[in-house]
């Protein structure tokens, strides 16, 4: 059976291309807006092993909001999909990025046939280096021996043995479902099931029938009755992940259930009693969500008995060096490749780094240094490619010079041309961003020009200069060579 690659780019000559050469080698659905391909996602019976995706897409499609959104999106339904991001050749600010919100790798644009398809042949590949499913020891493991990290143990250990619901709070990639795990291997209940349901990664119509089974003839395709995660957990663990996207309906029929243990499969009068222990997950504050009118206040606290908040990355200090010893040494066995190190500098850049895509991102740095350097030895300015723009995960602006400062300390040279080219480009971009790309509104905000605005965004090799031409056509046998970036 071929690998399922979602393929998501609005320009329709791209697209059309990009598929007629994969086809061959993937089962490809293509999508043009973070809407349809979520909807696609959402079609397959299982999710997709690979996602080829342009950062710009409806409805501003110059710039890469949407696409980051997407990302999100991505691995909120299909977290283990590995995500390749087509990019413009000047846009490394905006690659970096996405490589921080979970993208495998990248791609630029225009692009060889040949070039391409050695991108996801390795994106593929590479997915073979993450945690398996029948190695829950080794791919679940909670690693790090911060204060943080030895208060989330202590709480697991508190939490493990009670039958009542928990609540994990935690940001994008900070390892919710590890926590999760723990709390049931650590339980009474090791030996009985451990079953995740994604509430993100389903279609809300299919939500109930998966929870709570169904009967025959329930519903059209319902061809033979079927049990659902609540019978099938039985007298283990039951973890819901992204609980925040449960629809509003389907969660006073959840509250029931955590009530008293009863529910009733669709299309069945016959009440059915569950003893499984429920745990649920989200990266959304549900108090917000609660006075959005979007999560029921009587289930949170029915939900929340026990909290468990899963720190950032940023804030575990040296359990990011025990994050990488243990990553580097684990892909290394499975590959077969000798691990690579980090020289001085680049551990003191590795420390200082904050992580806004937090362990998923650390993971996957380490699986591209692991495939780039094994066995060498691995430099700050061979980090500074792998990181995300100096950002915090809550958009705050971190130390720009970091990067600097480290590359300096270890005797290395900085391109100041580069440099502030990819400073005066990010400026660029926040301004177009807010203005919701009118170019005129985001050359006020700068304080400068319209005309001044588009030669510098030439000069960076930005798109906006040509946002107001009408597209051209793909020329030549490159792909994604068309009119926008």
């Amino acid at each position: 059976m071929k690998p399922r690659l979602l393929l998501v780019d609005d320009d329709p000559l791209i697209a059309e291309s990009l598929a007629f050469v994969l086809e061959a080698d993937y089962e490809v659905a293509c999508a043009s807006d973070r809407e349809s391909a979520v909807a696609r996602l959402r079609e397959w019976p299982e999710p997709p092993q690979l996602a080829l995706i342009d950062l710009g897409l409806p409805p501003a499609a110059h710039l890469p909001t949407e696409g980051f959104k997407l990302i999100g999106d991505l691995l909120a339904h299909a977290p283990e999909a590995r995500i390749v991001v087509l990019t413009g050749q000047n846009e490394e600010s905006n690659a970096r990025r996405a490589r921080a919100l979970g993208a495998a790798d990248l791609v630029p644009k225009p692009c060889e046939p040949d070039q391409l398809k050695a991108v996801l042949r390795r994106a593929l590949a590479s997915a073979d280096l993450a945690p398996q499913p029948g190695r829950a020891e080794e791919g679940r493991a909670l690693v790090g021996d911060s204060p943080a990290m030895r208060k989330l143990r202590s709480q697991i250990d508190l939490y493990a043995s009670s039958a009542f619901p928990a609540l994990i709070e935690g940001e994008s990639g900070s390892g919710k479902e590890r926590v999760a795990f723990a709390l049931h291997h650590l339980s009474p209940r090791a030996r009985e099931p451990f079953l995740a349901l994604n509430c993100a990664a389903i279609s809300p119509s299919l939500v109930e029938p998966t929870l709570f089974g169904y009967a025959k003839g329930a519903f059209t395709g319902a061809t033979q009755s079927k049990a659902g995660y609540f019978e099938d957990a039985a007298d283990g663990t039951l973890f819901l992940d992204e609980i925040g996207e449960l629809p509003v309906d389907l969660q006073a029929k959840l509250l029931r259930v955590l009530e008293n243990g009863e529910y009733q499969r669709v299309g069945e009068t016959q009440t059915r009693v569950s003893r499984a222990r429920i745990v649920a997950a989200t990266n959304r504050d549900l108090r917000h969500e609660i006075r959005q009118g979007r999560f029921r206040a009587d289930l949170y606290h029915r939900l929340s008995v026990f909290t468990v908040s899963v720190p950032p990355l940023r804030e575990l200090a040296e359990d990011k060096l025990r994050l990488l010893d243990h990553y580097r040494l684990l892909f290394a066995e499975r590959s077969g490749n000798p691990p690579f190190e980090l020289d001085a500098g680049a551990r003191e850049r590795w420390i200082a780094y904050p992580f806004p895509g937090n362990v998923r991102e650390l993971r996957n740095i380490v699986i591209r240094l692991s495939t780039k350097f094994a066995g060498f030895t691995v430099k700050v300015t061979d980090l500074e490619a792998e990181f995300a723009p100096a950002v915090d995960a809550k958009g705050e602006t971190a130390d720009p010079l970091a990067g600097v400062r480290a590359a300096f300390a270890a005797g290395e040279p900085v391109n100041l041309d580069t440099a502030l080219k990819a400073v005066e480009g990010a400026y660029l971009d926040a301004a177009i961003e807010a203005a919701r790309g009118n170019l005129s509104q985001a050359a006020r905000l700068l304080g400068i020009s319209r005309s001044t605005l588009y030669s510098r965004l030439e000069a960076t090799g930005r798109s906006g200069a040509k946002l107001d031409a009408p597209p051209t056509e793909t020329a030549g046998p490159r792909i994604g060579s068309g009119g926008r970036p």
